[in-house]
Parts: structure tokens; sequence; C-alpha cells
């Protein structure tokens, strides 16, 4: 079987020289990035520096040139198993303007282990405990036209951990969120994160994620400038505006880290 259990210790991601291109502009110049098993990364730099990217060459949105990418130890263009991971994308691109209902936009993210597309007991229950994971139980019955930012972006990870994931991937979970919300969102993943999920996501700021976070990964230009603990002027401090970063990382000296042994 190709999609197989990962032991302890071992990669549920890993990139290895990983190029790609939007358009004929290159993004990614030969990174080597990998997450192991009940490992939370961080993906941070500047907008451009390649980190949305790189999490959706991984899910397979982006089509890479070069190196390889693998989810739990099988080469990404033959993992099928994708009930898995849960993926939440940036608020901003995923707002389809479908009228919807919370429960209905969660309950999307069941139907990769529903038999048949049909949402059995088991799986209507799994939808209840995302929503009440995320604080939004209360809401379940209205309109996601009807919430805020902040409850949006819960309404995603709900919808991500409804498949009982054993990765998640995400993009920006805190970006344009209020701070009760960060705060509901990093206690929600701690909660995984304690049941032995594995998460990368990218971050503009470490914010209340910060004590969860075991590894940030610096991007700049579609390279690695960093790749270990959260280096100290990234983690105090927020990265400013979405063109620039914090001038301190100027002092992290460039390196190419290659696969953790």
């Amino acid at each position: 079987m190709d999609d197989a259990p990962v032991s302890a210790g071992e990669p549920v991601i890993a990139l290895r020289g990983v190029t790609a291109e939007l358009g004929s502009r290159p993004v990614l110049r030969g990174i080597d990035l990998t997450v192991r098993r009940g490992e939370v990364v961080a993906l941070l730099g500047a907008n451009g520096s390649g980190k949305s990217t790189a999490i959706r060459t991984v899910i397979g949105q982006v089509p890479v040139s070069g190196g390889e990418v693998e989810i739990f130890g099988t080469p990404r263009r033959r993992f099928r198993d994708w009930k898995r991971v849960g993926y939440v994308p940036q608020r901003t691109t995923a707002a389809g303007g479908v009228p919807a209902t919370v429960t209905e936009v969660v309950s999307s993210g069941r139907l990769s282990r529903a038999r048949f597309g049909l949402l059995r007991k088991a799986d209507r229950e799994a939808v209840r405990r995302a929503l009440e994971l995320v604080g939004m139980a209360d809401r379940a019955k209205d309109s996601v036209d009807a919430l805020s930012g902040g409850q949006h972006q819960r309404v995603l990870i709900a919808r991500a951990l409804a498949s009982e994931p054993e990765l998640l991937i995400m993009d920006e979970p805190m970006a344009g969120v209020d701070l009760a919300s960060q705060e509901i969102l990093a206690e929600t993943l701690r909660a995984q994160v304690a049941a032995g999920a594995s998460v990368l996501l990218v971050l503009h700021e470490l914010g209340p994620l910060e004590p969860l976070i075991d590894r940030a990964v610096v991007l700049r230009d579609g390279c690695v400038l960093h790749d270990g603990p959260p280096p100290e002027a990234v983690g105090q401090h927020a990265l400013p505006g979405h063109d620039h970063v914090h001038p301190h990382t100027s002092d992290i000296t460039p390196v190419r880290t290659g696969l953790l042994s």
C-alpha cells in the first residue's frame, strides 16, 4: 500500500530541492523542508517570498518544476489518502460567495471519509465536534455570510478538522482575525497537537501561536534563509507589512539546511 502509516519521528512532509514557477517567474529556488510527526512548523517571510507557493506544492495546487515532494513517505503524485490531510486556505481565497450554513460548510470537509458521499451518524458527530472545538456550535445553522472575519476563519478550520486529519496545512490562519478569535484558534491548534497532529502553517507573525512552534522556516526570494528554532527577531516581533521583512532578519545567516537527520 502506497499511503502507509508513518512512525514517530518520520517526515509527514518532505520537500527536497523543490523548484516552482508561477508563469515564467521562479518562486521556489530549490528549497528543502521537512515536517515530522507531531511537529509544528511555521513558514515565515515577506510577501512574495514563496511561503504560500511552498504549501500549495504539497497539496498539488502548484506543480513543481524540479525536486521531490513526499506526503507520509509517498511521492505526492501517487498520494491518494487525502482524508489524512486537512487544508485551511487563506480566507480571502476561500470565500466562494455560495450561500451555505455553517454546518454545510463544515460538513463538506467530512466528505473524504463519508461513504458514497452520504453523511452518517459518525460523520455528523465529527462535524459537531469540529464546531465545538472552534467555538462555533451556537452558530451551526447560521449562514456563513452573516459571520465576522474571525468567525469565518474558525469555520474554515472546523471544515479541515472535520475529517480528523493527521496533518494540518494552514495558509495564514490568523490573517485579519481579531485577537479573541486568534486565542480560540491557538487553543484549538494546541488540542490538535496534543492529540498527535502534525502542522505546517504559513504565518505573517507568530502571535498567540508562538508557544506551539517547534521550528520556523524563514523564506526569502524562494530560498531558505533560516530553518530551526524561531529566531529571536522573528519570534518576538511581527514581520511588519507584506512587502518587507523585519530588519533584524537580515542578521540571520542564510542556510541551506537539507533534511534533518
